[in-house]
């Protein structure tokens, strides 16, 4: 660990849930304490760290993790029982500090700046945030202390598993140079790929090339932006309250071939789910973005801007099914195994603009949207009432259902 007499600058904290679903289960079933566990079925969801040690990955498939940890238990996704623990982690942390930023179900930034008469040092501030996680919930989490959202995060993730790691501001360039480019957020495969290629593997070693140099090798936003990160410099401060910029679901396919016609069944069950959610929020959208991942992990993203802002289910399943048409190609050949739906450029119920022409007394045009728009909401007042199974597409009956995952805010 770290320490430093100039500790109290350093009071960002990343609190980040050590193989979540997986401790999860580990914590409700004592039989599967200090065993490897793997959640999920043909993707791997979660892996505890006794899987991870034989390189079972998160996304990975489910054969390739059984070959690699063949002694593993297996068990199926509990999505409530994982957000049930969530809510209770993020009590904890908001008892600990107000200024609260949640980046997805299982991690957050928090500030604890202006802390210290009341609570104490940062260090000691997330000292005790682990120890309340560990007895309200039950859960292990690991938690990184620095001066910047960037730093903080780094810390967390090499301070993994169950552990905490305080990066003082005098020590800051010493932490972080010697370590692999992958570190950085926005270093993928690619951006890995490139900068290796390039001979450069260490932070450090990026930080003393010319910025200029960087933007050669990786792009213009992406250099400059690994740049300022190879230096320790991220202004960003914890955000709370913010407004959300996506509703979003996805959905693991596993490894078998899918046809098209269980493709599009998935992709109208996800639209099913997100503009219900959208339209529960009053709100409605502009952007329609299909994410897909296929079986070599590779990625893909297509999206459509709608030419007026919409929480309507048809209209929104028409562009989600010209961008599926778009990707054929990609799909039929490199093998599909998630499908995600997100909708962006969000905004409140009633900002829409009227389309052009319009008549607002008998047109049919008008007809035909309140005609859809009373659809809407006559199945999302049955879903509510009896649940979101009680209606379904005919389409969607007596398929596999595969593994609902929940997306990551953005």
């Amino acid at each position: 660990m770290f320490v430093s007499s100039e500790s109290g600058e350093a009071t960002i904290l990343h609190a980040d849930l050590d193989a979540f679903y997986a401790s999860v289960e580990q914590r409700d079933d004592p039989s599967l304490r200090g065993r490897p566990v793997i959640v999920g079925g043909g993707v791997v969801l979660a892996a505890s760290y006794e899987a991870k040690a034989y390189g079972v990955r998160t996304a990975g498939g489910g054969a390739q993790a059984l070959r690699l940890c063949p002694q593993a238990v297996v068990v199926p996704p509990r999505m409530s029982a994982y957000a049930a623990a969530s809510k209770a982690v993020f009590e904890v942390f908001r008892d600990t500090t107000p200024l609260v930023e949640g980046i997805s179900i299982d991690e957050a930034f928090l500030d604890v700046g202006g802390l210290r008469r009341v609570s104490g040092t940062p260090l000691e501030i997330a000292t005790r945030l682990r120890r309340e996680v560990r007895e309200r919930v039950g859960l292990p989490i690991t938690v990184g202390v620095a001066r910047t959202k960037f730093l903080a995060k780094v810390a967390s993730a090499v301070g993994k598993p169950d552990g905490l790691l305080f990066v003082p501001p005098d020590r800051e360039l010493e932490f972080l140079h010697p370590l692999p480019v992958e570190r950085l957020w926005g270093v993928g495969a690619v951006t890995s790929r490139k900068l290796r290629d390039y001979g450069i593997e260490t932070v450090g070693q990026m930080a003393v090339l010319p910025e200029r140099e960087l933007v050669a090798v990786v792009g213009g936003a992406s250099g400059r932006h690994l740049h300022a990160l190879a230096w320790a410099r991220d202004p960003r401060r914890v955000q709370t309250g913010r407004r959300r910029r996506s509703i979003g679901a996805q959905h693991a396919l596993g490894r078998r071939p899918r046809s098209l016609d269980e493709i599009d069944a998935t992709a109208c069950a996800l639209v099913d789910r997100v503009v219900r959610r959208l339209r529960a929020g009053d709100r409605v959208c502009r952007t329609v973005l299909l994410r897909m991942r296929f079986a070599d992990f590779t990625r893909a993203t297509r999206s459509h801007t709608l030419g007026q802002a919409t929480a309507r289910t048809e209209t929104v399943l028409s562009a989600v099914r010209a961008l599926l048409v778009e990707a054929r190609p990609l799909i039929l050949g490199q093998g599909l195994t998630l499908l995600g739906v997100a909708l962006t450029n969000l905004d409140r119920e009633g900002a829409e603009q009227l389309a052009l022409p319009f008549d607002p007394g008998s047109g049919t045009v008008d007809a035909t949207a309140r005609d859809a728009a009373a659809l809407d909401t006559a199945v999302d007042t049955v879903r509510d009432r009896f649940g979101s199974v009680a209606i379904t597409r005919a389409a969607s009956l007596g398929r596999d259902r595969g593994v609902s995952v929940p997306i990551l805010p953005d």
